[in-house]
């Protein structure tokens, strides 16, 4: 397999890992720089559209992301040509970045919403909702405090908190970035399974083997589940996944329409 490594699959391997080591060792600001903020943080650069592709929240992230290039990359390679490759690679990681952050801006507006609804008719169940919706970012100690809110429901000060914590929530949610390269992994899986949708792949867990086209339709039908279910303890971007496996259809779509413009 690793005789078989074509040109962009080995430079994409190679950036990816050596930006990983410098980050992680010599200079871990640079994640930070890097990282996709949403588009009204404070930490917010447009060229993060392209630079959270390169960047990785740890080893497994990047082992996840760079063996499954490493699977189906080279073969696309050379079957679409290194500019196709690079050229799907890079619309797929860009364009999930974008989309991605229309949805995380739909997600805060719709908390912004919510927080003003709160504001003006102060409610503790309302209150418990929106921390339950929210749950990944508190400990359990919040639930104290909702108990405590609950018996003295219009006790000012604890208004007062709860209207501190979900403001401290909507600074989190438009200060958490967005790293790696799954999306840009995500057209790069679609793309094979479009081109190459018999292909039998052999899978480790469990040991049995699948074409492709049925792994791919798999992991886009379990992608879409956890875009809708939003299990708010979950802090994978599945819409970015998303985004990738539409983004890389329709590149390979157009590409099939206009094969003799394969290099």
């Amino acid at each position: 397999m690793f005789r078989n490594i074509t040109p962009v699959v080995q430079n994409l391997l190679l950036i990816n890992i050596a930006l990983f080591v410098i980050t992680a060792f010599i200079f871990p600001q640079l994640s930070e720089w890097f990282a996709l903020y949403y588009i009204n943080s404070q930490y917010f650069k447009p060229f993060q559209f392209l630079t959270y592709m390169f960047m990785h929240a740890d080893f497994w992230h990047l082992f996840g992301n760079m063996f499954g290039l490493l699977i189906f990359g080279p073969l696309l390679e050379q079957f679409l040509g290194p500019k196709k490759l690079l050229t799907l690679w890079m619309v797929c990681g860009v364009g999930s970045g974008i989309l991605y952050s229309g949805y995380t801006a739909y997600n805060v507006k719709s908390l912004e919403t919510k927080i003003e609804v709160f504001q003006d008719n102060p409610d503790p169940e309302y209150f418990n909702r929106l921390v339950l919706d929210n749950r990944g970012y508190f400990d359990r100690a919040i639930f104290d405090f909702v108990d405590q809110y609950s018996k003295n429901p219009s006790d000012q000060v604890y208004i007062d908190r709860a209207n501190q914590t979900l403001q401290a929530i909507l600074r989190l949610k438009t200060n958490v970035p967005m790293v790696g390269a799954s999306g840009a992994l995500f057209g790069v899986l679609i793309a094979f399974a479009m081109l190459f949708p018999n292909t039998q792949l052999f899978l480790l867990f469990p040991p049995m083997p699948v074409k492709a086209k049925y792994l791919v339709l798999f992991y886009s039908l379990y992608t879409i589940y956890n875009v809708f279910v939003n299990n708010p303890l979950d802090n994978v971007a599945h819409f970015a996944h998303l985004s990738g496996l539409l983004i890389g259809a329709i590149l390979v779509y157009r590409w099939k329409k206009e094969r003799n413009s394969f290099y």
